[in-house]
């Protein structure tokens, strides 16, 4: 076996200077194969439902706006403990894919704190996601309501769980799991293995952006165009900084606040798009 063959040389994190290995290398074969298997089984897996999903939205005869994409729904009509039961498994199995790649980086030679994914800089992570939540959350509003007010993105209903007491705090655990598998998986591993490969910054900011906007796809057109900048924004952000914790209470924050401002306003403002309009 060549040399070529038996390794590939493994950078470390986007923040830091080119050329520092990590402690393990690692066949080059290998972590293509590990790249694949783990969208396989978690976000490139719901690109492609995504897109089925809209292409039969597409094709059934009703314009996109009478539509719903429901995000966060009852699983168990009628008996709130069942439903809450079934609420926390899904939102601890979705952040199986997390654990997987904590894993892989491990087995690699690096940790989480590869990615960025520590609490070494509190203060500064949360006054960064705070700006970026400002910005993109107040945009990406912007965004959609334009979007569906042209037709090309459906009603998306933040939430529709019953009036329970632990509504609003799976809201929050669903807000916070999706940032912390988006970012994790899409913002840090993704860009930080691809340039492991050898990939350009600019090429591998362009594909993570292309499976951000995937697996929304099921929103509509304008749900890809909008999480596509999303992904650009974030992307950078991540290759400049080398961390992913901002990332994390930034996406965590504009959850949050779409899912419970859906559940204090639906139905009392006219601006806000429902299934009813």
């Amino acid at each position: 076996m060549t040399s070529r063959q038996r390794t590939s040389t493994v950078e470390a994190a986007p923040g830091s200077p080119r050329g520092v290995l990590a402690p393990t290398l690692v066949p080059r074969r290998l972590l293509v194969a590990e790249v694949w298997l783990v969208f396989a089984l978690s976000l490139g897996a719901s690109g492609l439902r995504a897109l089925i999903h809209l292409l039969a939205d597409l094709t059934n005869g009703t314009p996109l706006t009478r539509q719903t994409a429901l995000l966060n729904g009852s699983l168990a009509p009628g008996r709130p403990w069942l439903d809450l039961a079934l609420q926390l498994v899904d939102l601890a199995a979705g952040l199986v894919p997390v654990a997987l790649v904590a894993y892989l980086l491990i087995r690699s030679g690096e940790s989480l704190r590869t990615l960025g994914v520590d609490t070494t800089e509190p203060r500064r992570d949360v006054l960064r996601g705070m700006a970026i939540a400002a910005v993109i959350g107040g945009a990406g509003l912007a965004f959609y309501l334009i979007t569906h007010a042209l037709g090309v993105d459906l009603t998306v209903v933040p939430e529709d769980l019953p009036a329970v007491w632990w509504r609003i705090p799976v809201l929050l655990l669903s807000a916070a799991q999706n940032a912390i598998l988006e970012e994790v998986l899409v913002a840090g591993y993704l860009l930080h293995r691809l340039r492991q490969l050898g990939w350009g910054d600019n090429r591998a900011l362009v594909l993570s952006a292309a499976l951000r906007g995937s697996y929304h796809l099921y929103q509509g057109l304008g749900g890809f165009a909008g999480n596509f900048v999303m992904g650009l924004v974030f992307g950078r952000l991540y290759q400049r900084w080398g961390r992913v914790t901002p990332l994390i209470v930034a996406h965590t924050l504009m959850d949050a606040v779409a899912f419970i401002g859906y559940a204090l306003l639906a139905g009392h403002v006219s601006w806000l798009p429902t299934p009813s309009a």
